[in-house]
């Protein structure tokens, strides 16, 4: 009787789970995915495929969307009060946007390009090739806008321009501004990146031997994206945060494991390019190289840089005192940063064990317990 009640007087609704049902397209769910085995379906909206994946951490504000454009074919134009960050996994192609003043801007993307649209610009994708398909990813605000406006309508036909979230035009040809900040926190503000897997990073050894990041300011949006680099037989500090972060591989191989404090198992992802996994909210994770490259991954989600969003969000990055984030300040004064020497032993172990197995110097074992 109670349920019955709860369905009559339409309480516990999820607008944005409701809007995803009525697409129609495959919804992916679990831990973590690999996107290049994704089975994806007709999305009438785009004139293309795609899929929803849903993945356990992906938190309240943000989803991620597999797109895949048939060789050559194009997605119908689109406009929306949602902010998305696109990933190309494979494929060659372009993006044309009309902006405010009616003027229009191109880009040509390629394996590993990150991009974004600027809110509630006009925009279509097109495939440059004639034989293979498209596949990109894009992590998305939708929840967040769905659930809060509730409308459609609203979302998918506002006729209004904001014209201030372009940038300069060098921003859609790969060109941007650099800010020299600190280690963690070094910004590169554009809208497109030709190339992840060559984007020039900088030393961020506080995270761990050997790696470097920098972050994202794309079209001036709320949206979080940052790439991080492991080298080479190395692996990174564990760390946690608040939800939401799909964790991207670009290159390299490796494994992540997951726990959070007081479990006494680990959950493992293994991960090449393709695999994304975002962690759940408050869940230690801690990333490791397994290839004789150094390995790569992008982390988007919601609440940047510039518009942390919320005050867990711009703690985890800045701190009480505007510079010293939680996010790389030890467990044992406050932080969400497990050092080195306090890590579980069996962590140390278990990569020795897959340094091992490869053949592969590790560059880690002195100083950390084993």
């Amino acid at each position: 009787m109670t349920d019955t009640l709860i369905q009559k007087a339409r309480l516990g609704v999820d607008p944005y789970l409701d809007w995803v049902a009525a697409e129609g397209i495959p919804v992916h769910e679990g831990i973590f995915a690999d996107l290049f085995a994704i089975d994806t379906g007709a999305w009438p909206r785009y004139g293309a495929k795609g899929a929803a994946i849903h993945l356990r951490g992906r938190g309240d504000f943000c989803n991620m969307f597999l797109l895949e454009l048939p060789a050559a074919g194009a997605t119908s134009p689109q406009r929306h009060l949602y902010e998305e960050v696109f990933y190309v996994l494979e494929g060659r192609g372009s993006t044309q946007l009309e902006l405010a003043d009616g003027q229009r801007r191109s880009f040509e993307w390629g394996p590993h390009s990150l991009f974004a649209i600027p809110l509630n610009a006009k925009h279509r994708h097109f495939n440059a090739s004639g034989t293979e398909r498209a596949l990109l990813c894009t992590t998305t605000s939708l929840p967040l806008m769905m659930k809060s406006i509730r409308s459609e309508k609203l979302i998918f036909d506002l006729d209004f321009a904001f014209d201030d979230r372009a940038g300069k035009d060098e921003y859609f040809s790969g060109g941007g501004d650099l800010t020299l900040i600190r280690p963690g926190q070094n910004v590169w503000e554009t809208n497109f990146v030709p190339d992840l897997s060559t984007i020039e990073l900088y030393p961020w050894s506080e995270r761990g031997a050997g790696s470097s990041n920098i972050m994202f300011v794309l079209a001036d949006g709320v949206m979080h994206a940052h790439i991080s680099e492991i080298g080479v037989a190395s692996y990174k500090k564990a760390h946690r945060h608040r939800s939401g972060l799909h964790v991207l591989t670009v290159t390299g191989t490796g494994y992540s494991l997951l726990w959070f404090p007081g479990e006494s198992d680990f959950t493992r992802v293994d991960w090449r390019h393709g695999v994304v996994f975002p962690p759940i909210e408050g869940q230690f994770h801690q990333h490791f190289t397994t290839s004789t490259v150094p390995s790569r991954y992008v982390a988007t989600g919601y609440g940047g840089i510039r518009y942390p969003f919320s005050e867990l969000m711009r703690g985890s990055v800045f701190g009480n005192d505007g510079k010293s984030g939680r996010g790389q300040l030890s467990v044992k004064l406050g932080g969400d940063q497990i050092e080195y020497e306090d890590q579980d032993p069996r962590i140390q172990r278990i990569w020795l064990e897959e340094m091992r197995k490869r053949g592969i110097a590790p560059q880690l074992a002195a100083n950390v317990p084993s």
